[in-house]
């Protein structure tokens, strides 16, 4: 138990170094950047309680709104992920439904489960950021192009992120 909360907290850390020293400083043009940190919420175990995910996104949004001066953008595109992250299971759940695993990683639920669910959190998780940081409406068209550009790089990294530093479980 205490093995899988070190674990928890690492990943944290990660996510949050990774974004704020790393990708954050990456200019890629076109309004295009890399947040691969919703995929911490998309790990998180299935069966989590809700005030306690609603609360480790917050942490974890807020912690990456300190570091960059985005005044909570950051924290509130993640606790849309992790309000809709609920819902989004079971809509993707598999017909069995979901045994109260550890982790929903990319071992575990397969690529196409991955591919449905972390596609659609991270295209929420983008469009309501880019929402926030244009603000207005007349904007619809760069707010979908950020959205559109932004997606495809983030969702490449975080499944690669998966092979690289998740382990594989040993077959039983």
């Amino acid at each position: 138990m205490m093995n899988k909360i070190l674990t928890q907290i690492a990943l944290f850390v990660f996510f949050v170094l990774v974004q704020v020293l790393i990708l954050n400083n990456i200019e890629l043009g076109a309004g295009t950047q890399i947040m691969i940190y919703p995929l911490f919420v998309l790990l998180l175990p299935v069966g989590m309680n809700v005030f306690l995910l609603l609360f480790l996104s917050f942490l974890l949004g807020l912690s990456i709104d300190a570091m960059s001066n985005t005044y909570g953008l950051h924290a509130s595109a993640l606790l849309v992920v992790a309000f809709v992250r609920p819902m989004i299971f079971k809509l993707t759940s598999p017909r069995d439904g979901y045994e109260q695993i550890y982790s929903a990683n990319i071992y575990v639920m397969g690529v196409p489960w991955m591919v449905k669910t972390l596609g659609l959190l991270i295209l929420i998780h983008h469009f309501w950021f880019f929402l926030l940081e244009l603000f207005k409406l007349s904007e619809v068209l760069y707010l979908l192009q950020k959205t559109l550009l932004s997606l495809p790089m983030s969702f490449v990294i975080c499944i690669l992120l998966q092979y690289l530093f998740i382990k594989k479980p040993k077959a039983t």
